[in-house]
């Protein structure tokens, strides 16, 4: 009945948007014009023809095929000149706008592209490897491209319009998604949506990429597996939630896991877990579940870790309060432009919860609750990096004491114009390591042997 149901309101609401974009204010006679003009006929008819109520007892693949069979007899009833290409093109393109997210399809089954940025309906960027560029990919009209964000939000139980211009969602896939639409976008709706790949990355992976050392690694696993709190910062797509995916994989399948997000995007391949997503207000204001009470929620749940997965708000209060009171091995990541500028960020969190609380004891709590801190950054020729891993060790008066364990060198530019960098220890040996060697996790000592390491 699914299919049955979204059939009914998919076919009709395609058609009727390709009639008003054949309508629409500024569309000049043209190829382009033509073409979406020859798309609208093609939906009207499609409609005439096919059995709702047949199609849906029967698979989705066989209703593609039966889609695809209906739209080459219309197009040889209208009697068009088209070429092979341009028939398959308009099939493979129906199929998607009832299916799918009409032109934005192509580009989410490119496993290059990393991220979707639609500029209005007019104007479509991916990002690869790093670097922007201009996708030939357009909506026909900001009504067309309204539609398909409708269709992804409204999938996930959300809503976009006038009172709620603003939306956070995802795809099927887990793609995060934020919409914005007028009057708050001016020149028409604006469309993100970040991807995460198919098959994660793993440990291998970001060393092969150079992100991490196979020392950081090891370190990491063994700061994880002895249950030590992980606060992971950086900036947007300095890739937080890939490393977040990475550590968390170093926990033992024995413990659970409750996860705790805003919109879920995690992919964690652990089999004992219980994924928690916030709620938005209904319509009437009412509703809400924010990150605070299901962080609250989460600690009546018996988990061994939990992991926020970004803290943006007063729940820094209670997700302290958590790893100050046995949920230890706790992780999460935070917007920040350095370590330091992290544990201030949190300090200003845990402000907005409301309650009066001393900025020394706030202090003493964020000390006593987070071990580790790993800062990302983003390089100017796109690659992602760990920049800076952090130990606290405590208090010095009113300050947080930190010492940095790695940090990322700069040693110019090569030949093509990237920056040439290398990870290395500073030379500190942590006083975490006295931790995991007395459960039994040795770190070798030549891990903080400072020598020179070469450039890539």
């Amino acid at each position: 009945m699914a299919l049955l149901d979204r059939l009914r309101r998919d076919v009709p609401a395609v058609s009727r948007t390709l009639e008003r974009s054949a309508r629409t204010r500024g569309d000049q006679p043209g190829p382009e014009s033509a073409y979406q003009e020859l798309k609208s006929r093609v939906h009207n008819r499609l409609f005439e023809l096919i059995d709702l109520a047949r199609l849906g007892k029967v698979s989705e693949e066989r209703v593609r095929q039966d889609i695809a069979l209906a739209t080459r007899r219309i197009l040889e009833e209208q009697r068009v000149l088209l070429t092979l290409e341009e028939r398959e093109r308009i099939v493979g393109e129906i199929q998607d706008e009832v299916f799918g997210l009409g032109p934005l399809e192509p580009l989410l089954a490119d496993p290059t592209v990393s991220d979707v940025l639609v500029n209005g309906h007019a104007s479509i960027y991916v990002e690869r490897m790093g670097r922007l560029e201009r996708t030939v990919a357009r909506f026909k009209d900001d009504a067309h491209l309204m539609r398909i964000i409708e269709k992804i939000v409204s999938s996930v139980g959300r809503r976009v319009d006038e009172l709620n211009p603003m939306v956070d969602a995802r795809l099927a896939d887990g793609s995060r998604v934020n919409a914005i639409i007028p009057p708050l976008a001016i020149d028409g709706p604006l469309l993100s949506i970040r991807r995460f790949p198919v098959d994660p990355l793993t440990a291998d992976d970001l060393v092969a990429l150079g992100s991490l050392t196979p020392e950081i690694i090891a370190l990491l696993r063994g700061i994880v597996s002895t249950r030590l709190n992980v606060l992971i910062s950086g900036g947007t797509g300095s890739g937080k939630t890939t490393l977040l995916n990475v550590v968390s994989s170093f926990i033992e399948t024995t413990e659970r896991i409750v996860t705790i997000e805003d919109s879920a995007e995690l992919q964690l391949s652990h089999e004992n877990m219980a994924r928690l997503e916030t709620r938005p207000a209904n319509i009437e204001g009412k509703g809400e579940i924010s990150q605070r009470q299901l962080v609250i929620n989460a600690l009546r749940m018996r988990p061994d870790r939990i992991i926020v997965g970004e803290v943006r708000g007063a729940e820094a209060f209670d997700m302290l309060q958590a790893m100050n009171t046995g949920h230890d091995g706790s992780l999460t990541t935070i917007h920040a432009n350095s370590a330091r500028d992290a544990l201030s960020r949190i300090e200003n969190m845990v402000a907005m919860s409301g309650l009066d609380i001393p900025q020394r004891a706030v202090r003493s709590q964020i000390a006593a609750a987070i071990q580790v801190v790993v800062q990302l950054a983003r390089l100017p020729d796109g690659r992602r990096r760990l920049v800076s891993l952090q130990e606290i060790t405590g208090m010095e008066g009113d300050i947080i004491s930190m010492q940095e364990i790695f940090r990322l060198e700069r040693h110019g530019l090569d030949a093509d114009g990237h920056l040439r960098v290398a990870l290395v220890p500073t030379g500190i040996r942590p006083h975490l390591v006295e931790h995991l060697t007395a459960r039994g996790v040795e770190i070798p000592p030549s891990t903080f042997d400072p020598s020179p390491r070469a450039a890539f």
